[in-house]
């Protein structure tokens, strides 16, 4: 379904410490907008009744199904875009106009 790289995995473990989120899982969401590029959220959640759990890297995501054609194939990742700046980033090939988005 969706890959987290290892750098990614490390860092959503650090912020799930920090905002003390370790019994909740890591919520995934993308919506297409009116320009065809996709629109992706997280944050740490509770599973609801529409949702999928997958597992990468050791972290439990959950996709809603509504979002989960969007995030196949996808992947989630954290790289360093300017010298001490990090950021998430999904690389996406259902995303045709934009294949790398920070968030």
């Amino acid at each position: 379904m969706i890959t987290i790289t290892q750098q990614a995995a490390a860092q959503i473990r650090r912020a799930s410490e920090q905002a003390d989120s370790e019994d909740m899982y890591l919520r995934l969401a993308a919506k297409r907008e009116a320009d065809g590029s996709i629109e992706y959220g997280m944050g740490f959640d509770d599973m609801g009744g529409q949702d999928q759990l997958y597992t990468s890297e050791g972290v439990e995501v959950l996709i809603a199904d509504s979002c989960k054609d969007l995030l196949r194939g996808a992947t989630l990742d954290y790289v360093e875009i300017n010298p001490g700046e990090h950021e998430f980033i999904f690389t996406n090939p259902n995303d045709t106009r934009h294949q790398t988005q920070k968030v």
